[in-house]
């Protein structure tokens, strides 16, 4: 009866089509037309039952989605996509059986994770048993939910669990495993002399093919690959920064350092795609892409709380420019201490003018309190249970005194360019520098890494749709008056003056 009146009657039908749009508008923002024209499609063939019209409609509300610029921006996404799973070294990858992970907490557990879903037998070390137990927990809770959800089979969830090897330092033969690995993935804290010597008692037991990736997200692959007594085969040696939670983060940023070899960069390249990663190779600098890119923006968020810009206000206009969270969020869910690592690092490296303008204290203060994001269930936003949150007095209170009181009413066009322009700016000097290859791997690189809109296709597709030379003179005029942290870098400039586009 329920369902004649929410389909046979105007008023039911009223509300069930309330109800759908209600979950399009949730799920898409408004940002993607495809959903609506689906939802047209489906009213106009119940109204019109009989006949072709019904298929007319289709085609033409085809036709009008294949001409938008949210088309071709997620085409150019797919089409990076594809080429992305090539690189340009035309060296043979090594025959990779087994991988050894080195470190089981939230990281290493995750790539090994996907890595023992993907076929391959997997050794997964810490230094003691409760550490590794709590990654193993990890993975087996992950399958689990899977299994539950009648995503996965029982077979599967077994044959998962049996590729996976726990070692520990007290296990005798830990050795011995590892003299049949292929590949070892390095995935402890991030501290040089610490993984410097992980690459010394590798290489002790590994043969001489295997090569050693490292996941550091800042520390230079070359200062872990220097010469010295730890290292004796630096040719060997890669970056492979993987992303978390690395079961749901699709990109691996590969980082050869100079002396890298044709064949490991294959060999991470082909077990890269093999765990299901888009993989992006990218040059041994600070921060390497994906959080060379992430700095500047920290900095400006800090810039703009500084100038009184509501916390809420900074989310939403970053969620209404097309990001899938605000900075605010981003900083909470990452953690504030690993936004604060990641600021200071940049704001001490390279980077000079593009890391100034704002006041990266904020973020370093927050971590001596203890406010480390969701995971402390304190960071900008107080955490109550599964989905509650709030900004609580303290944090308001430690807000007035960071900006002085001040409460700006700046429009969230000006909010959305001023972080959207460090941002793209740091792109394109990364494209300048030879970082990435190709603006198709910068657009892959932050849609993926740090969920960039989808639906502008990267920072490179986005200027070349709002038009480099307009974009320039809004970057320009945001120099004269806040500072020379906005000054367009030279390809910016160049692209500018000759009305060249970066795809085509």
């Amino acid at each position: 009866l329920m369902n004649r009146f929410i389909e046979d009657t105007p008023p039911g039908q009223h509300l069930m089509w309330d109800k759908i749009k209600k979950m399009v508008d949730k799920n898409t923002n408004g940002k993607y037309p495809a959903p609506y024209a689906i939802m047209e499609c489906v009213k106009y063939g119940l109204s019109h039952p009989n006949g072709l019209d019904k298929f007319k409609k289709e085609r033409e509300e085809f036709a009008k989605l294949a001409a938008t610029s949210e088309s071709e921006a997620l085409i150019g996404i797919f089409d990076g996509m594809t080429k992305m799973k090539k690189h340009s070294s035309d060296a043979d990858p090594i025959d990779v059986k087994k991988v050894a992970i080195m470190g089981a907490g939230l990281m290493g557990a995750g790539i090994a994770q996907v890595t023992a879903e993907k076929g391959y037998e997997v050794l997964l070390k810490d230094r003691d048993d409760a550490s590794l137990g709590r990654g193993l927990s990890y993975m087996n809770d992950n399958w689990g939910k899977r299994q539950k959800r009648r995503r996965m089979t029982q077979y599967q969830y077994n044959l998962n669990t049996s590729r996976v090897t726990p070692l520990s330092d007290d296990t005798e033969s830990w050795k011995r495993h590892f003299s049949g690995a292929d590949l070892v993935i390095e995935a402890v804290f991030e501290n040089l002399e610490l993984k410097r010597k992980i690459v010394q008692q590798v290489e002790s037991v590994t043969p001489d093919h295997c090569v050693f990736a490292t996941n550091t997200s800042a520390i230079p692959i070359g200062d872990i690959a220097a010469p010295g007594p730890e290292v004796r085969r630096p040719e060997n040696i890669v970056g492979m920064h993987y992303f978390s939670p690395v079961p749901s983060m699709p990109l691996l940023e590969i980082i050869p350092h100079s002396g890298t070899s044709e064949e490991a960069l294959a060999t991470a390249f082909a077990v890269g795609t093999r765990q299901g990663k888009t993989c992006v190779v990218v040059k041994d600098v600070p921060g390497f892409y994906v959080n060379r890119c992430l700095g500047p923006i920290l900095v400006e968020v800090s810039a703009l709380v500084k100038e009184g810009v509501p916390l809420e206000k900074l989310d939403k206009a970053m969620t209404n420019f097309g990001m899938p969270v605000g900075p605010i969020t981003l900083c909470d869910e990452v953690g504030v201490d690993v936004a604060a690592k990641v600021s200071t690092y940049l704001s001490n490296a390279d980077l000079g003018v593009r890391m100034g303008g704002g006041d990266v204290s904020l973020l370093s203060d927050m971590v001596e309190k203890g406010w480390l994001g969701r995971k402390s269930k304190q960071g900008f936003f107080t955490y109550t249970g599964k989905k509650g949150k709030k900004i609580g007095p303290e944090v308001t209170s430690f807000l007035k005194e960071f900006n002085g009181g001040k409460v700006s009413d700046m429009s969230e066009t000006d909010i959305q360019d001023r972080i959207a322009s460090r941002l793209v700016n740091e792109a394109a000097k990364c494209l300048e520098d030879k970082i990435i290859e190709n603006p198709a791997a910068g657009d892959i690189g932050l849609v993926f890494g740090i969920g960039f809109a989808p639906f502008k296709g990267g920072p490179f597709r986005y200027l070349d749709s709002v038009g480099v030379s307009s974009y320039v003179d809004r970057m320009n005029g945001f120099a004269d008056t806040l500072g020379e942290q906005f000054e367009p870098c030279q390809l910016l400039k160049d692209y500018a003056a000759s009305g060249k586009k970066f795809h085509g």
